[in-house]
């Protein structure tokens, strides 16, 4: 029978962060104990070491994204409950963090409340979304379903050449500096990036590095 009682750990990149949240809910009836970790491996070593029930994870992490971690926790911990807890209000990484297997979308934004109504809803097995992510899904006129199997059949296909081109876009390649890279002409280059730009639907390469992050197109060391 499952207990009323929650452990969670809480896996944020600040430290202060952690602290703040830990004593907060350390007040509610409704949870036991609560842990903090910084990176992917420490979360990992932790949950392998301790029971938790429930996950508050952050996407911004220095060693590896929240998307990763939760994907990398319900392989090796399929019982544990992920909540997503963000300042990332981007439909698409609400999309993937689901799909990754979070049970929970809250933004950092919102209020204690919803965080405590999200934990004990998804402990007890159910699906939460916070009021600003339901929001963002109804904005795209999609349910969460809906928009996940969307994203996948409607995602363009970017030629294995113009992939490096992106790859090195996102680096700050100038187009010369890429096609002495890559041993092809300028001319080339521009027009593989002219090709990226309209397959991605965006016009600036803010935008360009913001969805090649978002596919996970590209990683950052």
């Amino acid at each position: 029978m499952l207990s009323d009682k929650m452990r969670v750990l809480i896996v944020d990149d600040h430290q202060l962060m952690i602290e703040g949240l830990k004593s907060l809910l350390e007040d509610e009836e409704s949870i036991s104990f609560v842990a903090g970790a910084t990176s992917m491996q420490e979360t990992l070593t932790f949950l392998d070491n301790h029971q938790i029930d429930v996950v508050l994870m952050d996407i911004n992490m220095p060693d590896s994204s929240g998307i990763e971690i939760t994907k990398k926790i319900k392989e090796l911990f399929p019982k544990i409950k992920v909540i997503a807890l963000t300042m990332h209000d981007d439909i698409a990484v609400i999309s993937k963090m689901i799909k990754a297997g979070a049970s929970g979308y809250v933004l950092k934004k919102t209020n204690m409340h919803e965080v405590i109504d999200a934990l004990k809803t998804v402990h007890h097995n159910g699906k939460y979304l916070s009021a600003s992510a339901q929001n963002i899904i109804m904005d795209n006129l999609m349910s969460p379903d809906e928009l996940m199997d969307s994203k996948e059949e409607n995602k363009p296909v970017l030629s294995a050449r113009e992939l490096e081109v992106l790859k090195l876009i996102t680096k700050e390649y100038s187009n010369e500096k890429i096609g002495e890279k890559l041993f092809i002409s300028e001319r080339t280059v521009e027009a593989h990036r002219r090709n990226i730009f309209i397959k991605t639907k965006t016009k600036t390469i803010v935008g360009l590095i913001k969805y090649a992050i978002n596919e996970g197109l590209v990683t950052f060391d």
